[in-house]
Protein backbone atom coordinates (compact mmCIF):
# COMPACT_ATOMS: atom_id res chain seq x y z
CA UNK A 1 0.00 0.00 0.00
CA UNK A 2 2.89 2.34 0.84
CA UNK A 3 4.52 1.77 -2.57
CA UNK A 4 1.23 2.51 -4.31
CA UNK A 5 0.84 5.73 -2.29
CA UNK A 6 4.38 6.79 -3.19
CA UNK A 7 3.73 6.11 -6.87
CA UNK A 8 0.48 8.05 -6.75
CA UNK A 9 2.23 10.96 -5.02
CA UNK A 10 5.00 11.10 -7.62
CA UNK A 11 2.54 10.75 -10.50
CA UNK A 12 0.54 13.73 -9.25
CA UNK A 13 3.75 15.66 -8.65
CA UNK A 14 4.89 15.12 -12.24
CA UNK A 15 1.42 16.09 -13.42
CA UNK A 16 1.75 19.44 -11.65
CA UNK A 17 5.26 19.98 -13.06
CA UNK A 18 3.92 19.46 -16.60
CA UNK A 19 1.05 21.86 -15.96
CA UNK A 20 3.41 24.45 -14.49
CA UNK A 21 5.68 24.15 -17.53
CA UNK A 22 2.78 25.07 -19.78
CA UNK A 23 1.70 28.01 -17.63
CA UNK A 24 5.18 29.40 -16.98
CA UNK A 25 5.95 29.17 -20.70
CA UNK A 26 2.77 31.01 -21.70
CA UNK A 27 2.31 33.55 -18.89
CA UNK A 28 5.70 33.99 -17.28
CA UNK A 29 6.80 33.25 -13.74
CA UNK A 30 5.31 36.30 -12.02
CA UNK A 31 1.94 36.23 -13.80
CA UNK A 32 1.43 32.48 -13.36
CA UNK A 33 -1.08 31.75 -10.59
CA UNK A 34 -1.75 28.60 -8.65
CA UNK A 35 -5.23 28.60 -10.16
CA UNK A 36 -3.72 28.58 -13.67
CA UNK A 37 -1.30 25.82 -12.76
CA UNK A 38 -4.01 23.71 -11.08
CA UNK A 39 -6.22 24.00 -14.17
CA UNK A 40 -3.39 23.06 -16.53
CA UNK A 41 -2.45 20.16 -14.25
CA UNK A 42 -5.98 18.82 -14.01
CA UNK A 43 -6.09 18.94 -10.21
CA UNK A 44 -9.14 20.07 -8.31
CA UNK A 45 -7.78 22.67 -5.93
CA UNK A 46 -4.92 25.20 -6.30
CA UNK A 47 -4.15 24.61 -2.63
CA UNK A 48 -3.08 21.06 -3.40
CA UNK A 49 0.05 22.42 -5.05
CA UNK A 50 1.47 23.24 -1.61
CA UNK A 51 1.14 19.60 -0.66
CA UNK A 52 3.77 18.78 -3.28
CA UNK A 53 5.88 21.97 -3.46
CA UNK A 54 6.89 24.57 -0.88
CA UNK A 55 6.04 27.57 -3.06
CA UNK A 56 6.05 28.79 -6.65
CA UNK A 57 9.83 29.23 -6.66
CA UNK A 58 10.25 25.62 -5.58
CA UNK A 59 7.92 24.57 -8.38
CA UNK A 60 9.92 26.56 -10.96
CA UNK A 61 13.10 24.91 -9.73
CA UNK A 62 11.56 21.47 -10.21
CA UNK A 63 10.25 22.39 -13.67
CA UNK A 64 13.69 23.52 -14.83
CA UNK A 65 15.54 20.60 -13.22
CA UNK A 66 13.21 17.84 -14.34
CA UNK A 67 12.34 19.15 -17.79
CA UNK A 68 15.85 20.25 -18.74
CA UNK A 69 17.56 17.40 -20.64
CA UNK A 70 21.06 18.65 -19.85
CA UNK A 71 20.36 18.81 -16.11
CA UNK A 72 18.82 15.34 -16.17
CA UNK A 73 21.92 14.13 -17.99
CA UNK A 74 24.20 15.56 -15.33
CA UNK A 75 22.01 14.24 -12.53
CA UNK A 76 22.14 10.66 -13.78
CA UNK A 77 25.36 10.38 -15.82
CA UNK A 78 27.83 13.05 -14.71
CA UNK A 79 30.43 10.61 -13.35
CA UNK A 80 30.23 8.47 -16.48
CA UNK A 81 30.62 11.42 -18.86
CA UNK A 82 33.69 12.61 -16.95
CA UNK A 83 35.48 9.44 -18.07
CA UNK A 84 34.64 9.74 -21.78
CA UNK A 85 36.95 11.24 -24.44
CA UNK A 86 36.20 14.82 -25.57
CA UNK A 87 34.58 13.97 -28.90
CA UNK A 88 32.04 11.70 -27.21
CA UNK A 89 31.52 13.68 -24.01
CA UNK A 90 31.04 17.03 -25.73
CA UNK A 91 28.67 15.50 -28.28
CA UNK A 92 26.54 14.00 -25.51
CA UNK A 93 26.48 17.31 -23.66
CA UNK A 94 25.65 19.31 -26.79
CA UNK A 95 22.81 17.01 -27.83
CA UNK A 96 21.30 17.19 -24.36
CA UNK A 97 21.65 20.98 -24.37
CA UNK A 98 19.73 21.29 -27.63
CA UNK A 99 17.17 18.62 -26.82
CA UNK A 100 15.13 21.41 -25.23
CA UNK A 101 14.17 22.43 -28.77
CA UNK A 102 12.28 19.19 -29.38
CA UNK A 103 8.99 20.34 -27.81
CA UNK A 104 7.15 23.69 -28.14
CA UNK A 105 6.80 23.92 -24.35
CA UNK A 106 10.52 23.52 -23.75
CA UNK A 107 11.35 26.06 -26.43
CA UNK A 108 8.85 28.51 -24.95
CA UNK A 109 10.25 27.91 -21.47
CA UNK A 110 13.77 28.65 -22.74
CA UNK A 111 12.62 32.00 -24.15
CA UNK A 112 10.72 32.73 -20.95
CA UNK A 113 13.73 32.07 -18.74
CA UNK A 114 15.92 34.35 -20.84
CA UNK A 115 13.41 37.20 -20.83
CA UNK A 116 12.58 36.88 -17.13
CA UNK A 117 16.28 36.70 -16.22
CA UNK A 118 16.89 40.07 -17.92
CA UNK A 119 13.88 41.73 -16.29
CA UNK A 120 14.11 40.35 -12.76
CA UNK A 121 17.48 39.93 -11.00
CA UNK A 122 15.97 37.71 -8.30
CA UNK A 123 14.55 35.33 -10.89
CA UNK A 124 17.85 35.44 -12.79
CA UNK A 125 19.75 34.42 -9.67
CA UNK A 126 17.33 31.59 -8.99
CA UNK A 127 17.49 30.32 -12.58
CA UNK A 128 21.28 30.54 -12.62
CA UNK A 129 21.54 28.43 -9.47
CA UNK A 130 19.21 25.81 -10.92
CA UNK A 131 20.70 25.46 -14.38
CA UNK A 132 23.43 27.53 -16.06
CA UNK A 133 25.88 27.55 -13.14
CA UNK A 134 25.64 23.76 -12.77
CA UNK A 135 26.09 23.12 -16.49
CA UNK A 136 29.05 25.48 -16.81
CA UNK A 137 30.60 24.13 -13.62
CA UNK A 138 30.47 20.57 -14.93
CA UNK A 139 31.88 21.52 -18.33
CA UNK A 140 34.66 23.56 -16.71
CA UNK A 141 35.65 20.63 -14.51
CA UNK A 142 35.55 18.23 -17.45
CA UNK A 143 37.74 20.44 -19.64
CA UNK A 144 40.15 21.09 -16.77
CA UNK A 145 40.58 17.33 -16.33
CA UNK A 146 41.23 16.83 -20.05
CA UNK A 147 43.80 19.64 -19.96
CA UNK A 148 45.46 18.14 -16.90
CA UNK A 149 45.62 14.75 -18.65
CA UNK A 150 47.30 16.34 -21.67
CA UNK A 151 44.42 15.62 -24.03
CA UNK A 152 43.48 19.26 -24.55
CA UNK A 153 45.63 22.37 -24.72
CA UNK A 154 46.02 24.25 -21.47
CA UNK A 155 43.66 27.20 -21.55
CA UNK A 156 41.38 28.81 -19.01
CA UNK A 157 38.81 26.00 -18.62
CA UNK A 158 36.03 28.35 -17.53
CA UNK A 159 36.56 30.52 -20.61
CA UNK A 160 36.75 27.43 -22.84
CA UNK A 161 33.49 26.09 -21.38
CA UNK A 162 31.73 29.33 -22.22
CA UNK A 163 33.15 29.32 -25.74
CA UNK A 164 31.68 25.87 -26.29
CA UNK A 165 28.27 26.55 -24.76
CA UNK A 166 28.08 29.95 -26.44
CA UNK A 167 27.76 28.39 -29.87
CA UNK A 168 24.60 26.57 -28.78
CA UNK A 169 23.11 29.62 -27.11
CA UNK A 170 23.67 31.64 -30.30
CA UNK A 171 22.02 28.86 -32.31
CA UNK A 172 18.99 28.69 -30.01
CA UNK A 173 18.50 32.47 -29.95
CA UNK A 174 18.85 32.96 -33.72
CA UNK A 175 16.58 30.00 -34.41
CA UNK A 176 13.89 30.33 -31.72
CA UNK A 177 13.84 34.05 -30.85
CA UNK A 178 14.88 35.86 -34.03
CA UNK A 179 13.52 33.07 -36.28
CA UNK A 180 16.39 33.43 -38.74
CA UNK A 181 15.60 31.19 -41.75
CA UNK A 182 19.15 29.88 -42.17
CA UNK A 183 19.34 28.95 -38.47
CA UNK A 184 16.05 27.05 -38.76
CA UNK A 185 17.53 25.01 -41.60
CA UNK A 186 20.38 23.78 -39.38
CA UNK A 187 19.39 20.64 -37.51
CA UNK A 188 20.45 20.26 -33.85
CA UNK A 189 22.59 17.23 -34.79
CA UNK A 190 24.41 19.24 -37.44
CA UNK A 191 24.93 22.08 -34.99
CA UNK A 192 26.36 19.76 -32.35
CA UNK A 193 28.68 17.96 -34.77
CA UNK A 194 29.95 21.25 -36.20
CA UNK A 195 30.46 22.92 -32.82
CA UNK A 196 32.31 19.93 -31.38
CA UNK A 197 34.53 19.62 -34.45
CA UNK A 198 35.45 23.32 -34.53
CA UNK A 199 36.01 23.45 -30.76
CA UNK A 200 38.28 20.41 -30.72
CA UNK A 201 40.26 21.54 -33.75
CA UNK A 202 41.34 24.49 -31.67
CA UNK A 203 41.74 22.65 -28.37
CA UNK A 204 43.19 19.19 -29.03
CA UNK A 205 46.91 18.87 -28.45
CA UNK A 206 47.41 16.92 -31.70
CA UNK A 207 46.04 19.75 -33.88
CA UNK A 208 48.26 22.27 -35.65
CA UNK A 209 46.99 25.42 -37.34
CA UNK A 210 43.43 24.11 -37.20
CA UNK A 211 44.22 20.76 -38.87
CA UNK A 212 44.47 17.32 -37.30
CA UNK A 213 47.76 15.43 -37.60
Amino acid sequence: MRLRDEQSFECRRQQIIDGALQVFASKGFEKATNKDIAAASGIGSPGLIYHYFKDKSDLLREVVEQRSPVLQLLLHSEAEIMTKPPQEALSIFGKAFLKALETPESGALMKLLLSEAFRQPIVAQMINTIGPSRSISFLTRYLAKQMSDGVLKTKNPAAAARCFVGSFIAYMITREVFLQPDAQKISPDTMVATAVDIFLRGMECNSVDGNYN
